[in-house]
């Protein structure tokens, strides 16, 4: 039975969606100015399958509140979500994070391996890989040019440079415009903190790494492949899917997830 929980937290209440399955768990943690309802597509079919589905909203995101004054931070959002797994104390997780929940999957499973007994990357850059010039200046040019957009613009803005196909541009725009932007851009300097080169660190737990083949977000389509070899992974790259392929591609993403629960 599907039901919608909360985790109170310093200056936050988390919110997130739980199957009650008894199949092996698969956590979902969304990119940055969306939310859970990015693996709308994913629920019912993984549910289905016999598998405890829990998808959270992140502080400030969806259905999670934020406290008056407090902002999203980079430290604040890896703690709740590795407050989050201590709570619902899952055997062997499949931690599958997207973008900005990507970063946060990595960066849990670096410092507390024992949490989870599985990644899945989707459309995130390698946390610990090396960066180019170029990538160190994108870095720290990302949000200062996103404040240079109107507000009534950065949905719609947001939305077609992360989806290739109508349906998934209209639903993520909806979803971006939920966000005030000045949270936005917290979110997003939270996103670009999580970067953090470590020449030799390997993922500690089965590593299932995703991409669409249309995603030109960031250095993620040259960062990913890199990271496929360095750890000795397959990488699959999803066709004619942009940066959210869980809704330009659904079907696709919900097989990998399939394969990773195994």
């Amino acid at each position: 039975m599907v039901k919608i929980e909360t985790l109170e937290r310093p200056g936050a209440i988390l919110s997130y969606l739980d199957t009650g399955r008894h199949g092996r768990a698969l956590v979902l943690v969304h990119g940055a100015g969306v939310d859970r309802g990015m693996w709308a597509p994913q629920l019912d079919t993984l549910g289905a399958a016999g598998h405890r589905v829990i998808a959270v909203d992140l502080r400030g995101h969806g259905a999670s509140t934020l406290d008056p004054g407090v902002r999203v931070t980079a430290s604040d959002l890896l703690d709740d979500l590795v407050a989050l797994l201590q709570h619902l104390a899952l055997p062997s997780p499949v931690l599958v994070g997207h973008s900005l929940g990507g970063n946060l999957a990595q960066a849990l499973v670096r410092r507390h391996p024992a949490l989870a007994g599985g990644l899945v990357a989707i459309d995130c850059t390698w946390n610990t890989g090396p960066l180019t010039a170029l990538d160190r200046l994108g870095l720290r040019i990302a949000a200062p040019s996103l404040a240079l957009v109107p507000a009534r613009l950065l949905p719609g803005l947001m939305a077609s440079a992360s989806a290739v196909t109508p349906d998934a541009v209209a639903a993520l725009e909806l979803m971006f415009a939920r966000m005030p932007k000045a949270r936005f851009l917290d979110v997003w300097r939270a996103t670009t903190a999580r970067v953090d080169p470590e020449p030799g660190y390997r993922t500690p737990v089965p590593l299932t790494l995703v991409r669409g083949a249309r995603d030109r977000t960031g250095n993620i389509a040259t960062a990913m492949p890199a990271w496929a070899r360095a750890e000795g992974v397959a990488e699959h790259v999803i066709a004619d899917a942009g940066h959210v392929p869980t809704l330009d591609a659904p079907d696709a993403v919900t097989a990998i997830l399939r394969e990773a629960a195994r």
